[in-house]
């Protein structure tokens, strides 16, 4: 039996690391995902991974941004309603866009939520994840063996991976109760703001 490992992460730069590292554990890249927001566009010149290589071919996911020492290998540009802009690659993503296959996933909710909880993620937590990312964090999701997961998830939560309980209790004080498609996506200023936020609190 297999399941889904998922971990969401403040920056791109520790999302990057966790992916890498599960490389080097010997997940292989076409069982990894990645979903980023880019609203701001600050991923254009970062650190590759080859996570995306294989599975962003066959998503069939727009443009691929970047190249050799870009950003990571095979990653596509969609815009994810309720979240906005998002620069992403891996299964998941293919299952987000499903027979489309184009540069719009075609609603969040059967999209990015959907997906997750299709993938065996609870409903909870996928609310939280896909609001994390409009919210500006990176998406890691790994498709592993069950004697492998505890191993995988242990590697992801290494790179400070957030707890999806408390950053969703962190939302709900605000007046968020579930993600929303047709909220608008977050603002380049916005997404700075709830980085800051969230750093400062580990600081």
């Amino acid at each position: 039996m297999a399941q889904t490992v998922t971990a969401l992460y403040d920056t791109y730069d520790g999302a990057v690391a966790a992916v890498n590292a599960l490389e080097e554990a010997g997940v292989p890249a076409s069982d990894v995902s990645i979903v980023s927001n880019n609203a701001d566009n600050r991923y254009a010149e970062r650190q590759s991974t080859h996570a995306g290589e294989d599975a962003g071919k066959g998503a069939g996911i727009g443009a691929v941004v970047g190249g050799v020492g870009g950003l990571l290998t095979g990653l596509g540009l969609l815009a994810i309603p309720g979240v906005g802009p998002v620069v992403a690659a891996g299964w998941l993503v293919a299952t987000a866009v499903g027979a489309a296959g184009g540069a719009v996933v075609g609603g969040a909710a059967g999209g990015l939520v959907g997906s997750l909880t299709g993938a065996g993620v609870p409903q909870r937590d996928a609310q939280v994840y896909a609001e994390g990312v409009r919210r500006g964090g990176t998406l890691v999701a790994a498709r592993v063996a069950d004697d492998r997961a505890p191993a995988v998830r242990e590697i992801l939560r290494r790179y400070q991976s957030i707890d999806p309980a408390v950053r969703g209790a962190a939302y709900r004080e605000s007046g968020w109760t579930a993600f929303d498609e047709n909220a608008p996506a977050y603002t380049p200023e916005e997404i700075a703001a709830e980085r800051a936020r969230y750093n400062r609190d580990r600081i």
